[in-house]
């Protein structure tokens, strides 16, 4: 086995600490147990145009949303294994900076689609 040093072995176990708490928490309190069973469950997707793009977009934000979180904990395993080593906290610096780009543009995009949907008349 390699070395490990106490950084990035507390990492480690940091996230495992927190992958674990968040499994328990999703087994402990499933949405299943919230759902009101007298009410008729509809699976329908929307025929209309406006719903389709509503929920390509919505779909898109989602994606947009996972990269993101990709991007903050590539940045994170790189800030916490750097050791001091200043290209890897740059590498670190440029990973949130690109999460927080996409960040913005995830939360920017329906306000950009309102002014295009105002210029256009939708």
């Amino acid at each position: 086995m390699f070395p490990v040093s106490a950084r990035l072995r507390r990492a480690i176990i940091r996230t495992a600490i927190l992958t674990a708490t968040a499994t328990a928490v999703a087994v402990v309190v499933p949405a299943v147990a919230f759902a009101d069973p007298a009410a008729p469950v509809i699976l329908a997707a929307p025929t209309d145009l406006p719903g389709v793009i509503s929920n390509i977009q919505t779909w898109i934000l989602g994606i947009l949303g996972a990269i993101v979180t990709l991007f903050l904990v590539y940045g994170g395993v790189l800030w916490a294994t750097a050791g001091g080593d200043p290209s890897q906290v740059e590498r670190a610096k440029g990973a949130f900076k690109n999460a927080l780009v996409g960040f913005a543009i995830a939360i920017l995009a329906p306000v950009f689609l309102e002014i295009v949907k105002g210029f256009v008349g939708g």
